[in-house]
């Protein structure tokens, strides 16, 4: 059997010599082309060495991540509260290092817990800056935020405490730009019910309503569908738009680490908790969805665990830290524990005998008393918290109106973007800007909202709509003319152009309450007159071309006017029939038309109609009036007729009327035009109000402060300068002797007394000659007008009366002085006296 089955090695070595003797004719055909192709491969060699040589010119090098530098602080610039750590601070770090190793060992699943970072030296009070730090460096991470914020709520009263937990990517980044902004929330509106009014006994019922109900029912099941129908689709557009926008999956959602705010109700008359966002100073209800979950939060006085299910966000938690099966705590605690029952207390109830008696209870009652003393004593042990080793916080007033680092912040929301200045930082006010886009990426620019403080002007707030190109200006009160409101196209700012201006009735005297004008109209309304004008409309014509150089806008080149329309209200008390309701001046017709009131019995109102004569804008003419110029309706016709003298009465005072509503209207041109020369002034250099009391920012009384400063100095230099030595001209006879004797001192007393006696009497002589010298000339002019007084005119003995008057009061004046003189003259001798006494160079010798 072997030797008949070939082997396997055989019948491969009979295919391969088959094979051979096949291929042995064709392998002279294929060795011109095993050539060709060696040379080829020399050829793509040689390029493929050109391409590796250019390939290697091309390096790539891995990027390198960047660490930011540790800022650090010299620990010179703190007190030694910030380096070194009290004994009792010590024990505290103690106490919180045994509560981790427990809570680490209890819950291996949670996350280590936030409980002794280091300080800016490095001292345990990863990293945790104090407050004062972080008011001077003005940034800092959300821990460091909160602590910040619930400090300053600590020490206001609140009972405040830091959050230490998870938050969603746009709370942890502080992403508002899927938010909308708060300036642009609009206030919901309380709609208020309908109240049906009572149908008293005796009151008019109203008529059947003789619609059918069918069709009104019809009607309103219409009018329902198509506002369901309007809402679903409103409502689809949302959500269809709210999907577009829908943030990217956080990849570490509920895995990022932030710190927020948490103040609870009972202190400063806060109803409920709420929790405060530090990033933004926003507040939020305690079921904020977008904080995922609390770890733990602290207050200056303890430390609480929360050990309660947090799958759910924050919704549902309870906020009571004497709860210790929700809050674990640390340290004792003032807030009242929650009293677990435990299985002792089940035993006592179980030791109660069938019969009702409570033997068990008694043999339990030592044990209990024992139990009491020992909770006394743990209350009793209860640990004091160490006092704060920071600095106090210290706000300074600049830093307080500054709010932000230099003054400016940039804030993204939803299709718009808020900028906020400080106060009195930007030159024209400005305080904040609010730009509205119309696409997300914020490029496609709609609206622009200003607003400003502390402008002289009165500037409040400005408005430009870029899409209809109106800019519209909102002022406060106290503002020269009364300006209001101000709306006007940016492309034509100047007169004569649409516009519209609101003003403070109450603040003007004719009432203005708007005006709004077009190119060939201009339309008032008012508000509270006297003579009961409530509207003023105006028609312009195009002005006339004339030869040579344009003249601008005013008095000299007027707009002709065709039509002035006034309307007023009710007079009660005159007749419907002669009070005026409408009066209306064709200028271009030469007509006049008055309308009267309806009567209250009637449903159609007088009307008359009057021709101007051809000359009745003649200074001084005499006018011509005939029948045929006036014509009249009377709804009443039974009612007596004008005569012709009280329709021409009427004529002229209607003439006069119409150049008065003229010269208004001109006035009102030149209003308009004035507003805006104030408003390009302002615009172009607008300055700021700044209180008296603000001495930092005050320039005017900065200067005068300096004036009033420099004015004291010079005035205390020139009362040094004055100051003369009274002993000078004594000593200067005494030859200037260093050191006086005692007969010198002597003299120098009696000199000094004595030279003052004499003046003192010359004084006194000279006014006593004054007196007499008076009196003299007096007696003369009395002596002559005895003499004269016959032969004296009116005017003489007027000068003469005159005189004797003058006269006697120098002569009252003089004797008061004189008297006075005497009165005085002893207390100066003896203050000099006195002074001489206590002068150090005389004082040991008296």
């Amino acid at each position: 059997m072997t030797a008949k089955m070939p082997s396997e090695e055989g019948k491969q070595n009979d295919a391969s010599s088959e094979q051979n003797e096949n291929d042995g004719g064709e392998t002279s055909d294929l060795l011109g082309e095993d050539e060709d192709d060696e040379k080829q491969e020399e050829e793509l060699s040689e390029n493929a060495e050109a391409l590796k040589e250019e390939l290697a010119k091309i390096v790539v090098h891995p990027p390198t991540q960047e660490q930011l530098p540790k800022e650090i602080f010299d620990p010179a610039e703190f007190p030694d509260s910030y380096k070194e750590n009290l004994p009792k601070e010590n024990l505290v770090l103690q106490y919180s290092e045994n509560f981790r190793r427990q809570y680490v060992h209890l819950y291996r699943d949670r996350k280590p817990l936030f409980l002794n970072p280091v300080n800016e030296c490095g001292v345990e009070p990863r990293r945790l800056l104090s407050p004062t730090t972080i008011l001077k460096r003005q940034k800092g991470n959300c821990f460091e935020y909160s602590t910040l914020l619930c400090s300053l709520l600590a020490g206001a009263g609140y009972d405040a405490y830091v959050v230490s937990g998870y938050a969603t990517r746009e709370v942890c980044l502080a992403d508002e730009s899927r938010e909308i902004c708060p300036l642009l929330k609009t206030k919901e509106e309380k709609m208020e019910e309908e109240r049906k009014k009572e149908m008293k006994k005796y009151t008019v019922k109203p008529p059947k309503d003789l619609r059918s109900k069918f069709i009104l029912k019809q009607e309103a099941r219409a009018k329902s569908e198509k506002e369901s129908e309007i809402a679903k689709r409103r409502q689809e557009e949302e959500e269809k738009q709210a999907e577009l926008e829908k943030p990217p999956p956080d990849p570490l959602h509920g895995l990022r680490i932030h710190s927020w705010v948490l103040v609870l109700p009972g202190k400063r008359e806060v109803p409920e908790g709420f929790f405060i966002e530090p990033f933004t100073g926003l507040s939020h209800p305690l079921d904020y969805e977008s904080y995922l979950g609390i770890e733990s939060i602290w207050s200056h006085a303890n430390y609480w665990v929360n050990m309660q299910d947090c799958s759910e966000g924050v919704k549902g938690m309870n906020y009571d830290l004497g709860d210790c099966t929700q809050w674990e705590f640390m340290f004792n605690t003032d807030k009242p524990l929650l009293q677990i029952p435990e299985a002792e207390d089940d035993i006592i109830e179980g030791l109660e005998d069938e019969d009702g008696s409570n033997k068990g209870l008694r043999l339990m009652t030592e044990d209990t008393i024992f139990s009491e003393m020992d909770i006394q004593e743990e209350l009793e042990k209860q640990m004091d918290m160490p006092p704060t080793w920071v600095e106090p916080i210290r706000l300074s007033r600049k830093d307080f109106e500054m709010r932000c680092p230099q003054g400016k912040k940039v804030k993204l929301y939803k299709r718009a973007k808020l900028e906020k200045f400080a106060h009195y930082l930007m030159r024209d006010g400005l305080i904040c800007k609010l730009s509205v886009y119309e696409d997300r990426e914020l490029t496609a620019l709609i609206m622009v909202r200003e607003y400003y403080a502390h402008r002289e002007d009165k500037l409040q707030t400005k408005v430009y709509n870029h899409r209809t190109g109106i800019v519209v200006e909102y002022f406060n009160e106290g503002r020269m003319r009364c300006l209001k409101e101000h709306q006007f196209k940016a492309s034509n700012p100047g007169p004569e152009n649409e516009r519209t201006m609101h003003f403070f009735d109450e603040a003007r005297v004719d009432g203005l309450v708007s005006r709004i004008e077009t190119p060939t109209e201009m339309t008032e309304h008012y508000k509270d007159r006297e003579d009961f004008l409530y509207y003023k409309h105006v028609e312009f014509g195009k002005r006339p071309k004339k030869f040579g150089p344009q003249e601008g806008f005013g008095s000299n080149n007027p707009r002709p006017i065709l039509k002035m329309v006034q309307k007023f209200h009710r007079n009660r008390s005159k007749l419907a029939n002669e009070d005026i309701a409408e009066l209306v001046f064709m200028c271009s017709e030469d007509k006049i038309q008055i309308t009267y009131h309806t009567e209250d019995k009637r449903i159609a109102s007088s009307t008359r109609e009057y021709i101007k004569p051809h000359n009745w804008d003649e200074k001084g003419a005499t006018l011509t009036f005939s029948g045929d110029m006036h014509q009249t309706f009377q709804v009443d016709p039974t009612s007596q007729q004008n005569k012709q003298v009280e329709l021409y009465q009427m004529l002229l005072e209607l003439l006069k009327a119409e150049d008065k509503c003229r010269e208004q209207v001109r006035e009102s041109e030149m209003e308009v035009v004035e507003i805006l020369k104030d408003r390009t002034r302002e615009e172009s250099a607008s300055e700021l109000d700044i209180s008296v009391y603000d001495t930092e920012r005050n320039e005017k009384a900065k200067k005068h402060r300096r004036e009033l400063e420099r004015r004291q100095l010079e005035e205390k230099m020139r009362k040094q300068e004055m100051e003369v030595d009274y002993l000078a001209p004594f000593l200067a006879q005494l030859g200037e002797p260093e050191k006086l004797t005692r007969q010198q001192a002597y003299q120098l007393r009696e000199d000094c007394l004595g030279d003052l006696k004499q003046r003192l009497i010359d004084k006194a002589n000279l006014i006593q000659a004054r007196f007499e010298k008076e009196t003299q000339e007096l007696q003369k002019k009395q002596a002559w007008y005895q003499q004269n007084q016959v032969s004296m005119q009116k005017n003489d003995e007027e000068e003469y009366l005159n005189y004797c008057s003058e006269a006697m009061f120098r002569i009252h004046i003089l004797e008061l002085r004189l008297n006075r003189h005497k009165e005085n003259a002893p207390h100066k001798y003896m203050m000099l006296e006195q002074t001489l006494r206590q002068d150090p160079r005389l004082a040991e010798f008296f």
